[in-house]
């Protein structure tokens, strides 16, 4: 099938940022087709169609790797109205005693987001974590030069740190790389874990805070590789300055997780490759993560959801970087005898820290437009986050940290105004994910038709994704129907297991690909819920146009 012809956004964030976008008009009327009313009537008009046919074969008894349930994570920065306005809002009728939007804070909860990156992104670049700790009144207000705003610094390490328990996710720092130092890093390290008699675990407890906060992930820095970004570094420099930093910070508490800073999409492949190639052969004794940011945007359906493989490539290409480089390196380094477990550390994996679907409605340059990094999001947008987790479910070995970006407002999975909020599209998936899906990855297969496009040849329309619970009692087979106006009829075969015929049955679909959710409409994408009582080890079941299927099947 061939798609519309559409202009293509280039990979990289900052490319974004200095191009206008487009976004179809079409999609704002596509959502006022709203409600299950509308939504049955479109599925049974699909219906009378013969239906395209597919099979997926799951073998129960084959787990090839173990998901880390970090890949659910999100992302907040301080930009335009996700930290301000959106998750903490001063004075608010709907914030707590803290600041923290309840309402917010709820469906983050809901969603069940494990770990929370902050607070850049760009910011970070500049930020010197201590104007934002003890009394709010004499924090200084400074310039935020990444996105020309002001920063009130009311939202700061103890808040940040105060939020992520209200959440239950893990908190996860960013240090500056940018214009701050190594010792500022290991500084934070301290005031955030130090236990001793020391200058900065004291001014921890100073402002209220006696036991430490055990933050376990930090990031060495934020796409330093670009121009765009304050600090810019070529991969040599890049590479010396965060092994002093990596070193130090572990030096204060050997048990942290570092993130170096890999490049994803924003080069070419050459350009790519040596930059991860340098940074990991001097980072290999240090580094926990390498990381990978990634956003697409286009408005033609399958262009957008061609970009998939993409997306796969690049992490491949990261992944052949680990691969090649040689743990040996670096063995002189002062870190083999004074942290002795990198001698046993795991191999280094990859967090892909930023992702998403960014259009880029507005010019973000132009300073007199409110609000230009918000989006708003479709049901095509959810099938696309949804193939995503797919595919880091699939790559579970090499992909074991991820953060939507961002939870709220910017590019938002999350959106809100002064009275309360809704729920986009792709905050769905993110939820159904988390919240259903098992930790065991299980072999399957799909033979299904497929689609070409400008960003993709050959792939197929059902992608698949079968995942086990702990006591193999359930299996979590999880399907998305990319065709655009068709449904598929798959012949499933659970292979090495018992199935009940009895199953639980989770949807997400939409009047159309372009059906978005609104204040006026919050609820025209969903998940719903029902029963379904056909299933068993063999099985068929239609899985309808453009929509994600979660079936839970349980043993018999």
């Amino acid at each position: 099938m061939q798609p519309k012809k559409s202009f293509l956004y280039p990979i990289t964030r900052r490319n974004f940022l200095a191009s206008s976008a487009r976004a179809g008009a079409g999609m704002l009327a596509a959502s006022l087709l709203s409600g299950s009313r509308s939504l049955r009537a479109a599925q049974a008009t699909a219906a009378k169609e013969e239906p395209v046919r597919a099979t997926i074969t799951v073998d129960a008894e084959v787990a090839l790797h173990r998901i880390d349930p970090n890949i659910y994570g999100s992302f907040v920065e301080h930009i335009g109205r996700c930290v301000y306005g959106g998750m903490y809002e001063e004075g608010s009728p709907l914030a707590d005693e803290e600041g923290f939007r309840k309402d917010v804070l709820a469906a983050a909860r809901d969603w069940g987001v494990p770990i929370l990156r902050w607070p850049g992104g760009d910011f970070a670049s500049n930020y010197h974590w201590e104007d934002g700790i003890g009394p709010k009144a004499s924090r200084p207000r400074k310039y935020n030069a990444a996105w020309y705003e002001e920063e009130s610094n009311h939202f700061g390490t103890d808040e940040f740190i105060s939020y992520c328990r209200k959440l239950g996710a893990e908190p996860y720092i960013c240090i500056n790389a940018g214009s701050g130092t190594p010792e500022e890093a290991a500084n934070w390290v301290e005031y955030c874990n130090g236990t001793g008699d020391t200058h900065y675990a004291n001014l921890r407890r100073k402002y209220g805070h006696a036991e430490p906060y055990n933050v376990r992930y930090w990031g060495l820095g934020n796409e330093v590789y670009g121009i765009w970004q304050i600090g810019h570094m070529n991969a040599e420099d890049y590479a010396k300055f965060a092994l002093e930093t990596g070193k130090w910070m572990k030096w204060v508490d050997p048990t942290i997780k570092l993130v170096a800073c890999g490049l994803g999409g924003a080069a070419g492949a050459a350009d790519r490759a040596n930059w991860n190639r340098t940074v990991l052969e001097k980072l290999i004794n240090v580094a926990d993560y390498v990381s990978l940011h990634d956003y697409e945007g286009t408005d033609d359906y399958y262009d957008l959801l061609g970009t998939l493989r993409r997306v796969e490539d690049r992490i491949r290409m990261v992944n052949a970087a680990i691969e090649l480089t040689d743990p040996a390196r670096g063995k002189d380094l002062i870190l083999a005898e004074s942290l002795p477990e990198v001698k046993t550390k795991r191999r280094i994996e990859i967090a892909v820290d930023e992702w998403n679907v960014w259009y880029r409605k507005r010019d973000i340059w132009r300073r007199d437009i409110p609000n230009p990094v918000e989006e708003k999001y479709n049901l095509r947008d959810a099938l696309w986050v949804a193939s995503v987790l797919n595919l880091f479910q699939r790559m579970g070995q090499t992909v074991t940290l991820a953060n939507q970006s961002q939870m709220v407002n910017v590019v938002g999975a999350i959106f809100t105004s002064k009275e309360g909020l809704f729920l986009q599209t792709i905050y769905f998936p993110m939820k159904l994910y988390c919240r259903e899906c098992g930790p065991l990855y299980l072999a399957s297969r799909v033979s299904s038709p497929t689609f070409s496009s400008k960003t993709c040849k050959d792939m197929p329309f059902l992608d698949v994704s079968a995942t086990q619970d702990e006591d193999k009692k359930q299996i979590a087979l999880v399907v998305v129907n990319r065709h655009e106006s068709k449904p598929i009829a798959a012949d499933i075969d659970i292979r090495g297991a018992k199935i009940a015929n009895a199953a639980t049955l989770f949807e997400i679909n939409g009047a159309s690909p372009g059906t978005e959710n609104s204040f006026a409409q919050p609820n025209n994408v969903k998940i719903e819920k029902s029963e379904f009582r056909n299933a068993g080890a063999r099985f068929t079941y239609t899985l309808p146009a453009h929509s994600v299927t979660l079936l839970k099947l349980r043993s018999a």
